[in-house]
């Protein structure tokens, strides 16, 4: 009886895969992840799928290609449920062999050559890396630090110190301890937004120039202001006076009617004795 041809990927294979995906389905721009958690546990959330199909009669199936190359790393790559449908699908003809090694060479090429780098890697390489690296750093800060001065010269003055020693392998050698290293990558992580922030806080600062000839000013306004108080006082006490006043002024003239009514019975009467006396001569 003849053998059925079995899909079997090795450990390695699986996890070439996974690796080198980048964290998403193989379609360009599809953005499926590789894994999802359920229940507090990752779970596979792509699907292996061939370039050249595994089975006879499958979608780019190559008569030429043994079992084991068929299920190799090399005719592999992980797709979502619908994308694998649709290589597969009635529109297969728009998916070759060689559009989908393009989609896996694409995905592949910047984590095969860092993987590559590290087979020649030597200690002597590290530490020259590293001291690149560092060298890169100062050449890159430098003229930021030269800015900042403008308006911070003595922290400028103090990160420069820092910058400098870091850079001098005589004092680092080509490396720095683990603590160091940690503690760096704490503080690049703290300042991985300055690019953005940089020119904000240089403007702020540009702004804020004068503030110490304002603080003269507002300082004197202040000590003209000192008297206000006093003043103020005063004023209130002489309205409570001319309220005072007022009331008695209003207590006088509230007779006032009373008064008109006597003073017009006396002229009355002194001009009825007017007539009188006119009368009797």
């Amino acid at each position: 009886m003849a053998t059925t041809p079995r899909r079997s990927y090795s450990n390695a294979t699986i996890a070439g895969l996974m690796t080198l995906a980048r964290g998403g389905c193989y379609w360009p721009d599809c953005g499926v992840p590789t894994v999802r958690m359920i229940n507090g546990a990752p779970r596979l959330n792509l699907e292996i799928a061939h370039i050249r199909a595994f089975e006879e009669g499958g979608k780019r199936y190559a008569p030429d290609w043994s079992i084991s190359e068929r299920n190799s790393f090399a005719n592999l790559i992980l797709l979502c449920h619908p994308h694998h449908s649709e290589i597969d699908g009635t529109d297969s003809d728009d998916y070759p062999v060689e559009r989908l090694e393009g989609w896996k060479e694409e995905r592949e090429a910047d984590g095969l050559n860092a993987l590559a780098g590290l087979g020649d890697l030597t200690e002597q390489r590290l530490g020259e890396m590293i001291s690149e690296a560092q060298t890169s750093l100062v050449d890159r800060v430098g003229p930021a630090l030269d800015e900042f001065a403008k308006t911070a010269p003595e922290l400028a003055a103090l990160l420069k110190v820092t910058l400098k020693e870091l850079a001098n392998p005589r004092i680092h050698g080509f490396g720095l301890s683990e603590d160091e290293i940690s503690s760096l990558s704490r503080a690049s992580d703290g300042l991985s937004h300055l690019q953005d922030t940089a020119f904000l806080l240089v403007d702020a600062s540009h702004k804020l120039s004068h503030l110490q000839d304002t603080a003269s000013t507002l300082a004197d306004a202040a000590h003209d202001l000192v008297g206000l108080a006093d003043e103020a006082s005063i004023l209130h006490q002489a309205a409570v006076r001319a309220d005072r006043a007022a009331g008695k002024l209003m207590d006088s003239l509230s007779g006032l009617p009373d008064n008109a009514r006597l003073l017009q019975a006396a002229a009355d009467t002194a001009a009825r004795a007017a007539d009188n006396m006119g009368n009797r001569y």
